[in-house]
């Protein structure tokens, strides 16, 4: 497996919560994240900007977005 380079990752994050201590770490942040039942803000980016920014990391808010609700 190749090393994370976390600076590198940090500076590529689309997360705009930019004082979470686990920005650049995604492993850490993924293991967060589905242990709340949520996804992580880099999968709401890829939707759109809104949507990454309504901080709304819930899988029933992905689902709706996904399906156009």
């Amino acid at each position: 497996m190749t090393e994370c380079n976390q600076e590198q990752l940090k500076k590529k994050c689309p997360c705009t919560y930019s004082s979470c201590s686990r920005l650049g770490k995604c492993c850490e942040c993924i293991e967060y994240h589905l242990k709340m039942r949520e996804l992580p803000g880099c999968v709401f980016a890829k939707i759109s900007k809104e949507a990454e920014s309504s901080y709304n990391r819930s899988f029933e808010y992905f689902a709706n977005l996904v399906l156009g609700k």
